[in-house]
């Protein structure tokens, strides 16, 4: 592969104009992880006419099931095309086996540990050497929470960090069948019958699943409930983290419910960090979905704005305290 990074081999496998937007599309090697087979795709979109002048680094991370559509349509319609358009620099992330990214050969035993200890900072390198400014992660649903898994094990180097932003990200949730031993027992007997679980068959989206992730999960929701793997505690870990945190839920979110998300938000120890539930109560126009929080017509006035104004208000904070 012929490399465009010092860091690994990465290829630039396509670079096409969308409209005012230009698309880069490169693969990275990092060979840093167990499997040397990985390979992660990113997706950047800039301005077709700013190329020679990017801004802060945003990248965002997709959720089980999903891939880097959740972000940028076809169309050039998304969060990552209204915040290119705002003159950010914008990485969109397919993690292992998801949209454009191959099924690496132990595709069937990923874990978000794996996701959060090896690829995550794999790719915060990447961008930091094309764009050496901090930069904004940004993380719905399972992708959330594994940028805090990343935080919390400590496996991101925070000084490359700008802000994290969790949408409909949560480990709180109760689940009573898994507070039950035996049920539990012949659940994951059932599960690892299965090599991934279709997300077109269970209605949840257009990706599979690695059964590996989704027997991870189990531990987080089980009787003794842990947020981590078997060396670190994430959970733990969060509080350590100093950096600029927006959490975001959605009132009608029955999936990863507004309190639950609340309480990952409070586990940080971040001085500055911002709690947004979006709803009638709160003064939205409805009461916000796992999915319409961030695409659906309502969000692209509603909740897009807000999460520009939340970037922009990082970078003011970065400035006065650099120049104090």
């Amino acid at each position: 592969m012929q490399s465009s990074s010092e860091l690994f081999p990465v290829a630039l496998i396509s670079a096409e104009l969308r409209g005012d937007l230009s698309e880069d599309v490169y693969r990275l090697k990092p060979g840093n992880s167990p499997d040397p087979s990985v390979e992660l795709v990113l997706t950047r979109l800039g301005r077709a006419d700013h190329e020679q002048h990017r801004g802060a680094p945003v990248i965002l991370l997709h959720g089980s099931f999903s891939n880097r559509r959740f972000w940028y349509s076809p169309k050039c319609i998304g969060l990552g095309p209204y915040l290119a358009r705002a003159g950010f620099d914008v990485w969109i992330v397919e993690m292992r086996g998801h949209g454009l990214s191959p099924r690496n050969q132990n595709y069937v035993s990923n874990r978000v540990s794996d996701y959060a200890r090896y690829d995550l900072p794999a790719i915060t390198r990447f961008v930091h050497e094309q764009n050496p400014q901090p930069v904004h992660w940004l993380g719905h649903s399972l992708g959330g929470t594994t940028i805090a898994a990343a935080l919390g094990g400590r496996y991101l180097d925070e000084s490359m960090i700008a802000s994290v932003a969790l949408f409909g990200s949560q480990v709180s949730r109760n689940y009573w069948p898994l507070k039950i031993p035996p049920l539990v027992w012949g659940i994951k007997l059932l599960l690892k019958r299965f090599r991934v679980l279709s997300g077109s068959r269970l209605k949840r989206g257009p990706e599979d699943e690695p059964i590996g992730v989704i027997l991870e999960s189990l531990r987080w929701y089980g009787l003794f409930a842990r947020f981590g793997d078997g060396r670190d505690d994430w959970w733990a870990g969060l509080t350590e983290v100093q950096l600029p945190v927006l959490a975001v839920s959605a009132q009608g979110d029955d999936q990863d419910p507004a309190w639950a998300c609340q309480r990952l938000f409070e586990q940080f120890a971040s001085p500055c960090k911002e709690f947004l539930c979006l709803g009638k109560e709160q003064g939205f126009s409805s009461d916000f979905g796992h999915i319409e929080m961030l695409v659906s017509k309502a969000a692209q006035g509603e909740v897009w704005p807000r999460v520009e104004q939340w970037l922009n208000g990082v970078a003011s904070l970065n400035q006065l305290q650099q120049a104090q």
